[in-house]
């Protein structure tokens, strides 16, 4: 059972994978291939599409804040099922990008995967919960305004990815780590967008 949990980030990188398909596949495709009650699995795969060279697409950053949004807001409201609305599940991704964005992510996560294991797993369940949920949800009502700044869309990508990832390996660090890369998120969005 602990090792499927370490495993879990590349069975999720697998399952998106085998989602590809003909020159593009749906959002709601995905959701399928994933399935309906994987907010964890949803949450990693679409803030990792947003850190990937794919970032770099005019919209990814404000589309993956919303559809992250939504699914917050459903995490805290203890829906069992994912849901999307229609002008989010019927958009498009090409299927070339997508590959060249799991290939891209392939190496990262296997080297993470060495170090995961189950621990501060009391940060994974309610109440504690609640506080990296309402900080995400913060986080992704600013995304939008984020494309504009080089890198700081990928970074708060990185968050969630962070704390996506800690679900579902069951690893509080990983969570810890969210709050660490969040509280520097300010300083980056500084450097990047006005200094010099």
């Amino acid at each position: 059972m602990a090792e499927e949990r370490v495993k879990a980030l590349s069975d999720v990188l697998d399952q998106l994978e085998s989602s590809a398909h003909d020159d593009s596949v749906t959002v709601e495709e995905v959701v399928e291939k994933l399935g309906h009650k994987s907010f964890a699995a949803l949450m990693l795969i679409f803030s990792l599409i947003s850190t990937s060279p794919a970032s770099a697409i005019p919209g990814i950053t404000a589309t993956v804040a919303l559809i992250v949004f939504i699914l917050v807001v459903q995490m805290i409201f203890g829906r069992k099922c994912v849901w999307l609305p229609q002008f989010i599940t019927r958009r498009r991704m090409s299927t070339k990008k997508l590959c060249k964005g799991i290939g891209w992510l392939r190496k990262p996560v296997q080297f993470v995967e060495r170090f995961l294991k189950a621990r501060l797993t009391f940060l994974l369940h309610r109440p504690w919960l609640y506080l990296p949920l309402i900080l995400i949800l913060a986080l992704t009502l600013f995304m939008p305004f984020m494309e504009v700044v080089p890198t700081s869309g990928s970074l708060a990508s990185a968050v969630i990815a962070f704390f996506a990832a800690g679900l579902l390996t069951r690893d509080g660090v990983l969570v810890v780590i969210s709050f660490l890369v969040l509280a520097a998120l300010p300083a980056a969005v500084w450097y990047f967008g006005f200094s010099g």
